[in-house]
């Protein structure tokens, strides 16, 4: 393959520092596959507090790509919840579902450098790979049957720092091998909406989960090839149950509350993100608790670590 339409750029460290700064503009991008739960409101609080604290701009996008996993109905029930919660966003909700033309032409500006492959091969047939082998590289291995679009990724490691773990760095190639930007369902995979829509919103600071970090030199990758600034990560962890089990989410979910009250579960997202609320907050309104929290907050305060169990 020509040199020039290669990926091997991906050799040389990447990195999301920007400069000079752009005005803030954080978001929340929730999938909608069920009830809004304690580890996505305390996701979404680490957000919003970051975007408020520096006076900046703060967006909801619902993910609902993935069709199978899409519960009916949930979308909005998010969005009520985050509402009862006192969360306030500044633009009308985008949903990818609505913005599929944009994944498309990214593919389209991909395919045309040369960094795309079809694939054939199913998920059984790579069950026994720690990554993905190389297989269709040159085509298919299998005729007639749907295929998936793969980026060429070459060996190379992409460092990034971010600003509660540190920094990171992956060699893509040895870790996953070539990334699947379209499923053979033919449903665009997350790794490249989330950069389409991040770009196309201007987004310059994202506060998400501990369980994307590793995803990130992915995105920094894509973002490359596609001429994309980059934004500033930062990964809060995971919320767990007690005992270091993933959470159990049904059993999690944030019920709604009449308006203006202070749900309990707030409290319990800002001891998480460790703001050490008095016990007189919890005799506070809505507005009143957000503006104490965005007045103390510190993502130094926030521990390096990829998980943080529940108290109970």
């Amino acid at each position: 393959m020509n040199a020039a339409k290669s990926s091997t750029a991906t050799a040389t460290t990447a990195t999301a520092d920007r400069s000079p700064p752009r005005p803030y503009i954080g978001r929340f991008a929730p999938s909608p596959s069920g009830e809004l739960h304690m580890g996505s409101l305390y996701t979404a609080a680490a957000s919003y507090l970051d975007a408020r604290a520096q006076g900046g701009r703060w967006l909801v996008r619902i993910e609902d790509l993935d069709r199978p996993r899409v519960v009916v109905g949930s979308a909005a029930g998010i969005l009520r919840t985050l509402e009862a919660f006192g969360f306030e966003w500044d633009d009308e909700v985008t949903r990818q579902s609505e913005r599929e033309d944009r994944y498309r032409d990214a593919l389209t500006t991909l395919r045309s450098q040369d960094l795309t492959f079809e694939c054939s091969c199913s998920r059984s047939q790579l069950a026994e790979e720690d990554r993905y082998p190389g297989f269709c590289r040159a085509a298919p291995l299998v005729a007639g049957v749907p295929t998936a679009i793969r980026l060429r990724v070459d060996p190379g490691y992409i460092a990034f720092t971010d600003r509660i773990q540190g920094t990171f760095r992956q060699d893509v190639a040895a870790s996953v091998g070539d990334v699947v930007l379209r499923r053979r369902d033919q449903l665009i995979a997350y790794v490249l909406a989330v950069v389409v829509d991040d770009a196309a919103q201007g987004v310059t600071d994202i506060v998400r989960g501990a369980d994307l970090l590793d995803n990130t030199p992915r995105q920094l990758h894509l973002q490359r090839l596609l001429g994309l600034p980059p934004p500033s990560y930062a990964h809060v962890p995971v919320v767990t149950e007690p005992g270091g089990a993933k959470l159990a989410k049904s059993a999690r979910s944030v019920g709604l509350t009449a308006a203006g009250v202070l749900p309990p579960q707030l409290i319990a997202a800002f001891r998480l993100l460790n703001l050490t609320p008095p016990p007189e907050l919890c005799e506070a309104t809505l507005v009143e608790a957000w503006r104490w929290a965005i007045g103390r907050w510190d993502m130094a305060r926030i521990p390096r670590r990829l998980t943080l169990a529940l108290d109970r």
